[in-house]
């Protein structure tokens, strides 16, 4: 049995982020606790906390990128759940000898390793593991959703770590 940590969030694929966090942020009363650019992936992010302790993602594409490509195939809607796990290599090799199919594994970064288990093998849901020391569960002190344009990050440290 793979050893999970702890479900950390869904994601879900937006156009506009803008008045999606109007709705779980203001409306939802949801606290912003992470985001901003990726842009290697050419997305941006914004993460709120509800409570007690449930996190959504909202992912909006930048230019033309991988989720823009996703949101004209799907529209908007459910994109990931992300599950914490202890130890990435033995849950992919778990989940493996189940038969279910793993992809994109990247295990490159000391703080940050991930896989994804494929839709067709979760059931319709893409599924995202990651083993990390980081600490996701504390808003990042002075982050406004105004400020998340001007952050730019390279790598999950940067924004995740504050």
């Amino acid at each position: 049995m793979i050893e999970v940590r702890g479900f950390d969030h869904i994601a879900i694929a937006v156009r506009d982020l803008s008045r999606a966090a109007t709705l779980y942020g203001d409306v939802l009363g949801g606290d912003l606790v992470r985001g901003g650019d990726d842009l290697e992936l050419g997305i941006r992010t914004m993460q709120f906390k509800l409570p007690p302790a449930v996190k959504v993602e909202l992912l909006t594409p930048i230019g033309d990128s991988y989720l823009a490509r996703y949101l004209d195939k799907h529209g908007e809607g459910f994109h990931h759940a992300t599950i914490f796990v202890e130890n990435l290599r033995a849950a992919v090799a778990e989940l493996e000898s189940e038969g279910f199919e793993v992809i994109d594994y990247d295990d490159s970064m000391e703080t940050w390793q991930e896989a994804f288990v494929r839709p067709s093998s979760g059931f319709g849901a893409l599924l995202q593991l990651v083993a990390t020391v980081l600490d996701w569960s504390e808003p990042i002190d002075g982050l406004t959703v105004e400020s998340l344009s001007l952050i730019h990050i390279s790598e999950p440290t940067r924004l995740w770590s504050g």
